[in-house]
């Protein structure tokens, strides 16, 4: 079966649990972005990704991309979807419309490239840097390379790509060697190799607009070092830029994209920002393609779900343990979607797809705040909830992308582990989700030793605060969720004050406090979703499933960074105890 997507789901999260509409109403480019809209501009894109993208997701795994002479040939039927894509204005949804789009909130598009990856993986990876490479280039670019890339970019007529990675400079970008020479017409000469570049070449569009972190004569060393350069395929009197794809990666999985070594010799380019500042252009093209990396998880995880509730509600294998299920009929055997193992799986799954959305679509929410909102201090408090949710749920949401869709895959049996039903294929291409945009450890690291030990977990604190004060402390499982936001506001006070002992011990536990910190954010989430439908049964089933088989992983990971913390302790004062501590000659 093909991927469907389910509006109604959506509708139901943006409206009723989070408050969308509201919300986008009190900021002034969508006071007419109203609930009919929203829900139009759903229902339509729905359409488009069922109808047009699903389709053509499995000849795009099994015939892949071709490579030949530096030419790149898209899997059947990619072209048109893509141009079906730029024709119907998706590229363009939240772009503004002095640029060529439509000017829609954020949070729509992040629900559009959910669907996207969860119809095809492949093909989205193809668009997927667009929104990116847009507010980079709309920030830091000059007028002239505005005027020339940016509707161009807007409206997907032309690609982009996020050209970093080096053979020696994976997440260690201070190493990066590739060559940026000015020329006295105010250009670069653009000279290096890049690795592992999404879409570095293909036959989607004309023209594809690399941006390169590069190095100028006389840089420093070392990340502070680094400049951002535009290098288009195609240069403006249309001839061939010095620009070329020397082979595309045999992949475990997403076979539909081309991922590219990518040589430049003496290309021309043109600097985005200013010298020696081109990370901090980059990261606002990083930091997008990061949430848009945990939609993707997401995606994939209901996908992969989709998939296996389908095949649970038809399959019959033995008589299931407990009551006669209403199902059975005159059966000999009952469906394997009334076997509590399947059952666990699924409902787990389905737990974790709606937790994470309501903390994406909020996430979504908050960009738009903090580009938009007439008050300072709500810009501030938005900025402030993305910087610090935004690397949970990179790491969190494509963790259970793969792990989550191999329990999927454990449902079919046997049957899963062929092609024919092509869960494997979601299993394949959910795993470099945990790689690209900064692999999930370095996300765990960014979250606790850059954004909240600086300031012993304040910022942290106020975001905690916030939820804690959305809920009502007076039913039991808000409550709980009260009192779990609260260990974690304290749990971050007190790795602090570990880490000035052993400097050590916050990389040792990043990735159990990311783990936590998502573990709360979706109790919150689960707490808002239940008092929204207090009388739905299959969410109700979904919600009692995370608390039972997700959330005592909050207690097991609490436990671990405490053990930890405890350890450094007493091994400090174990030293200072020690004959001679203190003294020195």
């Amino acid at each position: 079966m093909d991927y469907q997507p389910r509006p109604d789901d959506i509708r139901f999260l943006l409206n009723a649990v989070l408050d969308a509409p509201a919300r986008l109403a009190a900021l002034a480019p969508f006071a007419e972005v109203d609930e009919a809209l929203q829900s139009q501009v759903l229902e339509e894109a729905g359409r488009f990704v069922g109808e047009v993208v699903a389709p053509i997701n499995r000849g795009g795994d099994e015939i892949g991309c071709r490579f030949s002479d530096g030419d790149v040939v898209s899997p059947p039927g990619f072209r048109d979807a893509y141009q079906a894509f730029v024709d119907g204005g998706w590229p363009a949804l939240s772009a503004a419309q002095e640029d060529g789009g439509q000017g829609l909130p954020a949070v729509l598009e992040a629900v559009l490239y959910e669907w996207l990856a969860a119809a095809n993986h492949g093909l989205t990876m193809a668009p997927g840097l667009l929104h990116g490479a847009y507010a980079c280039l709309k920030h830091h670019g000059s007028e002239d390379l505005k005027q020339r890339y940016l509707q161009k970019i807007a409206t997907g007529e032309w690609l982009a790509t996020m050209c970093l990675t080096e053979a020696h400079a994976g997440s260690d970008l201070g190493q990066v060697r590739t060559r940026a020479v000015p020329q006295a017409d105010g250009s670069l000469r653009v000279s290096g190799s890049k690795i592992f570049i999404s879409g570095g070449e293909h036959d989607l569009t004309p023209n594809i607009i690399h941006l390169v972190l590069c190095r100028l004569p006389d840089a420093p060393a070392g990340p502070k070092g680094l400049s951002l350069a535009l290098v288009p395929k195609l240069l403006p009197d249309g001839t061939r830029n010095a620009v070329h794809c020397e082979r595309i990666e045999e992949k475990m999985g997403l076979h539909g994209s081309p991922t590219c070594s990518m040589r430049f010799d003496e290309a021309t380019g043109w600097l985005v920002g200013e010298p020696g500042r081109g990370l901090a252009a980059m990261f606002v093209m990083m930091n997008s393609a990061r949430l848009h990396v945990a939609l993707q998880g997401i995606g994939l995880l209901d996908a992969a779900w989709q998939k296996a509730n389908a095949y649970a509600a038809e399959r019959r294998q033995m008589r299931a343990p407990g009551p006669v299920p209403a199902s059975r009929g005159g059966e000999s055997a009952d469906l394997i979607a009334e076997h509590p193992a399947v059952r666990r799986i699924l409902d787990t799954q389905r737990a974790w797809i709606d937790g994470a959305r309501a903390i994406a679509y909020r996430s979504a929410l908050m960009l738009d705040v903090a580009e938009h909102d007439a008050d300072p201090k709500a810009r501030e408090r938005a900025q402030r909830w993305c910087s610090l949710v935004t690397p949970v749920l990179k790491a969190a949401c494509t963790h259970q992308a793969f792990h989550g869709a191999s329990e999927c895959l454990q449902v079919f049996g046997g049957h899963g582990y062929v092609r024919e039903w092509g869960i494997e294929q979601i299993v394949r291409d959910s795993r470099v989700t945990m790689i690209y945009e900064g692999t999930n450890e370095i996300q765990a690291i960014d979250l606790l030793v850059r954004k909240v030990l600086p300031d012993a977990g304040a910022a942290m604190s106020a975001v905690l605060l916030e939820l804690r004060d959305t809920l009502d402390a007076s039913r039991e499982a808000d409550a709980d969720v009260q009192r779990r936001l609260a260990q974690l506001r304290y749990m971050g006070t007190t790795i602090a004050m570990a880490a000035h002992a052993n400097p050590v011990l916050p990389y040792e536990v990043a990735d159990d406090y990311l783990r936590v910190t998502m573990l709360a954010l979706m109790a919150w989430a689960w707490a808002r979703i239940e008092a929204a439908a207090p009388q739905d049964v299959a969410r109700a089933r979904a919600g009692a499933a995370f608390r039972r088989w997700v959330l005592p992983e909050f207690e097991m990971r609490m436990g671990i960074i405490k053990r930890s913390c405890e350890t450094v302790a007493l091994t400090h004062a174990a030293q200072a105890a020690a004959p001679g501590a203190g003294v020195s000659n």
